[in-house]
């Protein structure tokens, strides 16, 4: 049995990200549909007294609707990456540990990025090997294979050879599960359960970017899954 993931990219992901590409056997960076403007392509949240604080990276879309993900462009001009690494390091300069992952994000955030989905993938990526997870992936921007929603979504486990294709419950909105029966393909739903750790800052609050689990629980943090 083979099970592909497609998930957009999504800026310092959540946890349910990574879940997803850990139960995969391939993973799909889908980086070449429409960028949602108020999505997680370029924002995430992290903990402060106050409760959840957005970081987000500002992106030039103006005029631009429609554009994909890979083609969207990091405004570069207002100094977004210093704003994020100093939030960070002020919200948990008391989290454990902190000092063993940020140097790592700095490297990778003050890099000349242009396109967002470059950034958000390196991102990724990085932390997936923290919590642990080596599943391959490939970008959707990369392969030459089309069809519309639910059809390209087929078309992908096709190529790749997968009999399951595992998706969050929102997908339930808009799939056509029809689609994958006729084709031999079983559909997962993620069904992901949230887990409850040691965090800043009472109470506790779920579906941050997992920064938030890596600079609280370190190593441990692989062991939430």
């Amino acid at each position: 049995m083979t099970t592909l993931a497609v998930l957009q990219p999504g800026y310092l992901p959540w946890l349910g990200y990574f879940d997803q590409m850990r139960r995969a056997d391939l993973f799909i960076h889908y980086d070449d549909v429409a960028f949602d403007k108020h999505g997680w392509r370029n924002r995430n949240r992290i903990k402060s007294p106050q409760g959840p604080q957005w970081l987000s990276v500002p992106v030039r879309h103006k005029g631009l609707g429609g554009q994909p993900i890979h083609r969207v462009r990091i405004d570069a001009a207002q100094g977004w990456p210093r704003k994020h690494l100093q939030t960070m390091a002020q919200l948990y300069a008391r989290a454990p540990h902190t000092a063993a992952f940020l140097p790592h994000l700095q490297a990778i955030l003050q890099q000349p990025w242009e396109f967002l989905a470059d950034l958000d993938i390196a991102l990724a990526e990085r932390m997936a090997g923290w919590l642990g997870i080596a599943t391959p992936t490939r970008r959707a921007s990369a392969l030459e294979i089309g069809g519309a929603r639910s059809e390209r979504l087929v078309n992908l486990c096709r190529h790749f050879g997968a009999d399951r294709y595992l998706t969050g419950d929102s997908a339930r909105n808009y799939l056509n599960v029809a689609l994958f029966e006729r084709a031999g393909i079983e559909v997962i739903w993620q069904n992901y359960a949230h887990p409850v750790y040691p965090q800043r800052f009472e109470p506790f609050v779920p579906y941050l970017s997992a920064v938030d689990l890596l600079f609280n629980l370190g190593p441990a943090a692989a062991d939430c899954f």
